[in-house]
């Protein structure tokens, strides 16, 4: 019931919205288009501490975009076409990333479509390895107890900024193209940023309907960022998730980690540690990445990690499972380690 009344809720204010800045809008020139990716290759050593030790090349959440936007004298309406490009395979499907359409102006934004969930976003002030071997999510999206997701069928309100704070709210209405009847498969992610100085905070809930294909299940996340010095940035994050159906994937990750500048805005080395605290037992996971990052422009950066995973004995994970290709199995009990070399090339 509470999901339905939110929904009213939602569709109602959006088109008290729409229609109230559409009777002021007048078109202008001021359109905007933009064919935009990412081409992020890396060569990996793998070794999951068993019987698998071997050299991949990986493509790594690399991406070809169209967006574009037009301004109105009361709102912006925009768009985004976004696809996965594996550079290594000649693979991809249309519109498989964030895809969306929507408006924006005083009152905040608002859009509809597939896109990262804000839950899936607040991860960013202590994303570090991200799209990367070492990737806090290999610890943070196992199983079916996945929250790093992308909403389907989604309707996303951004407020406006209230000083530091900036409030998000989504609701994933159904999956697939249609709702089947009665199926509760809805999903609800929110957000509360704060940026302010040196101090960058997101604090995330979402959850998820019995009738979802990864099950009921729902999570907190709180994300830090602190700019401790001009050259050093330190970072801890905090999750809880709860799932309803399979308790063996209800577990707590937590961890720090720290960025320096070695040169301003060129060289970093950085590194994190996190453990996966399972409610099950002996399924406890450590994760360790380090890494070393170079930016030859804003566009074009070259890096070397090393990453490992120690696994209690009924846990399998590895710190390479999550946004690339080569993706090769954990072994339970082991230690999985990896060690890569990366290109990422944003256009």
């Amino acid at each position: 019931m509470f999901k339905r009344k939110y929904l009213v809720t939602a569709v109602a204010a959006a088109a008290c919205t729409f229609s109230t800045l559409a009777a002021a809008a007048e078109v202008t020139s001021r359109s905007d288009m933009q064919i935009y990716g990412r081409a992020h290759l890396s060569v990996d050593s793998l070794n999951n501490g068993d019987d698998y030790n071997e050299i991949n090349v990986s493509s790594n959440s690399s991406r070809l975009g169209f967006k574009g936007k037009t301004e109105f004298d009361a709102l912006t309406a925009f768009f985004q076409i976004e696809q996965q490009i594996d550079f290594d395979t000649n693979g991809g499907e249309f519109a498989t990333r964030d895809t969306f359409a929507g408006v924006r102006g005083d009152f905040g934004m608002l859009r509809v479509g597939k896109f990262d969930t804000p839950f899936k976003a607040a991860r960013g002030p202590a994303n570090l390895f991200g799209d990367q071997v070492g990737d806090m999510r290999n610890l943070t999206r196992v199983g079916n107890a996945r929250f790093d997701e992308r909403g389907e069928n989604a309707i996303h309100y951004q407020s406006p900024k209230f000083g530091a704070m900036q409030l998000n709210l989504a609701y994933a209405h159904h999956q697939g193209d249609e709702k089947a009847s009665d199926a509760k498969d809805s999903g609800i992610s929110t957000s509360l940023t704060y940026q302010d100085g040196p101090l960058d905070l997101a604090l995330a809930y979402e959850t998820y309907g019995k009738d979802h294909t990864r099950g009921e299940r729902n999570a907190i996340r709180l994300a830090a960022g602190f700019q401790a010095m001009d050259n050093l940035k330190l970072v801890g994050f905090y999750q809880s998730a709860d799932h309803k159906v399979d308790d063996t994937l209800d577990a707590k990750v937590y961890g720090v980690g720290a960025d320096f500048a070695i040169t301003p805005r060129k060289t970093f080395l950085r590194a994190h540690y996190l453990m996966r605290n399972a409610d099950a037992d002996d399924r406890d996971a450590k994760l360790f990445a380090i890494g070393v990052e170079h930016r030859v422009d804003s566009a074009l950066r070259f890096y070397a990690n090393v990453a490992q995973v120690s696994n209690d004995d009924n846990a399998a994970l590895t710190p390479w499972s999550q946004a690339r290709t080569a993706t090769p199995g954990g072994a339970a009990g082991e230690t999985a380690r990896g060690i890569s070399v990366g290109m990422r090339y944003d256009f």
